[in-house]
């Protein structure tokens, strides 16, 4: 399944390559209980069509409303709505939340093009972007992403108020090895959005995969991660119990700037897979102290949905953060660098 905000990116980009202006909206602020996050894309063209989601649809309702009126000819404004604002009188939302909306309208110029172009390479994960747009003339710019926490940041200059918003890819997951686990992590996590890449040697397996909108690649993870690497949105989970695809997709995954690794087993399967990856893989123990083993969250999980539950929990977590109750473990061998 491909990440909703390239999804916009992309259809914005087709309807400039058509010579139509279009309406790229993000959300630039919220309040109390909102369905969408600071940083979300909506993008509409003079028809009327719409991609992407910026509430439970009321907000949506309203803006194209108003582009059906005429209003919004401008290249930038902003809406907020829920709290009886200047801006949105009429519409309350459901959730009692609040939602600042940057509006801008997007000529089909070459440098419109440019831009998104480059805003879709940091969906992509393959470079670390912000937009920093000018909520006054509308003029924006991309610059380098400094990993600041906030998703969007405001700053004065002058006379002049700017967005600086961070364009982050969507969370991918890779799987090493096709099994029952891997095909519940595949649903779930392409039903929370996720880009999904299962990986396996056995062409039989990767035919039979059950679950749609992931990517099957037939190839041993650790050739996959070696050859594309990975972003720093990205998890890597092991979950075979073969050490010839487990252990080497994590002394692969250890290279990259994958931000969750984690391998299924036991907590003795794991102390003794740790000992194995410092004796013959030749990790350093901070290497191997970045492997969740044994994965995810401890919620008493036994069934392979249980367990793909309990990864993703902690995929999630780790991701916003958030630090849960993982399964216990032994203490730690004491670990050297070997070579």
């Amino acid at each position: 399944m491909q990440h909703l905000d390239t999804r916009v990116i992309d259809r914005a980009l087709d309807w400039l390559d058509e010579g139509r202006p279009l309406w790229l909206c993000t959300v630039l602020a919220t309040y109390g209980s909102s369905p969408r996050g600071p940083g979300s894309l909506l993008a509409a063209d003079d028809d009327g069509q719409a991609i992407g989601s910026l509430s439970g649809g009321c907000v949506e309702e309203d803006f194209l409303e108003r582009l059906g009126r005429g209003e919004l000819r401008g290249p930038v404004a902003t809406l907020r709505y829920g709290d009886g604002g200047i801006t949105a009188p009429r519409l309350r939302l459901p959730c009692d939340g609040v939602l600042e909306i940057l509006v801008e309208r997007l000529e089909p110029t070459p440098a419109n093009r440019e831009h998104l172009q480059g805003v879709r390479r940091a969906l992509n994960g393959e470079a670390p972007l912000c937009r920093e747009v000018s909520l006054t003339t509308g003029r924006f710019s991309l610059t380098h992403d400094n990993r600041a926490a906030e998703r969007v940041t405001r700053r004065h200059g002058g006379d002049d108020d700017w967005a600086r918003i961070r364009i982050t890819p969507s969370i991918r997951l890779v799987i090493a090895g096709i099994s029952p686990v891997s095909e519940y992590c595949a649903d779930f996590a392409r039903a929370l959005g996720f880009e999904v890449i299962v990986c396996d040697p056995r062409p039989e397996a990767c035919a039979a995969f059950p679950v749609a909108g992931v990517r099957v690649v037939e190839r041993l993870p650790s050739r996959y991660l070696a050859e594309q690497g990975a972003h720093g949105a990205t998890a890597v989970v092991a979950l075979t119990h073969d050490p010839r695809i487990d252990d080497l997709a994590m002394i692969e995954a250890v290279r990259t700037e994958a931000f969750y690794l984690g391998v299924m087993g036991s907590a003795r399967t794991s102390q003794k897979r740790a000992e194995r990856l410092a004796r013959s893989g030749g990790l350093a123990a901070d290497q191997i102290a970045r492997i969740h083993m044994p994965i995810g969250v401890d919620i008493g999980s036994k069934t392979p949905a249980q367990i793909a539950l309990a990864v993703l929990a902690d995929i999630l977590a780790r991701y916003h953060g958030k630090v849960l109750s993982v399964a216990p473990t032994p203490e730690a061998p004491r670990l050297t660098a070997v070579g």
